[in-house]
């Protein structure tokens, strides 16, 4: 299992696209306040379908309360600001992975103290939509550890 962490988001849309893809790959989605919007706002749950009830959604007070609570073992800060690559990193089951508030992203701080990953963009490009982000972290981490518990059988293609 995989842990998608979003720090104080402020898009419900965002959030509740994010029910929906932790709930379809058996992901945990941890929030951590404050929240840019109620937890009830209709977007969310528009975005977010009936998935609410299939997903394993966590809530935080802040920052301090999640590293207590939920004791992640490996956690990546996943910014705009870093050099490092998602792809050249091998991910392992349990991993964690944080993403800021869509407008101001992570806290330098945070960055600082966690091993930080990045997506490549074309130059002056400032960032990605933060539900396309988690997608494409969330699901490569999920390829390299074979798509575990994934309803279907992947078969990769014969060469």
């Amino acid at each position: 299992m995989l842990n998608l962490v979003l720090f104080e988001p402020e898009i419900p849309n965002n959030t509740g696209s994010l029910i929906r893809l932790s709930a379809n790959m058996g992901a945990s989605l941890h929030l951590i306040k404050p929240f840019g919007f109620e937890i009830t706002d209709k977007r969310l749950k528009r975005a977010g379908l009936d998935y609410k009830e299939l997903a394993q959604v966590f809530e935080y007070e802040n920052f301090a309360d999640y590293l207590d609570k939920a004791k992640p073992e490996r956690l990546f800060a996943v910014s705009s600001k870093v050099q490092t690559n998602y792809a050249e990193i091998k991910y392992q089951a349990g991993d964690s992975f944080l993403f800021g508030p869509e407008t101001r992203g992570l806290p330098q701080e945070i960055l600082d103290k966690h091993t930080s990953i990045t997506l490549p963009m074309q130059e002056g490009s400032r960032s990605l939509n933060l539900s396309n982000c988690v997608s494409i972290v969330a699901y490569e981490a999920w390829r390299q550890i074979g798509f575990k518990g994934a309803k279907r059988n992947i078969i990769p293609i014969q060469k």
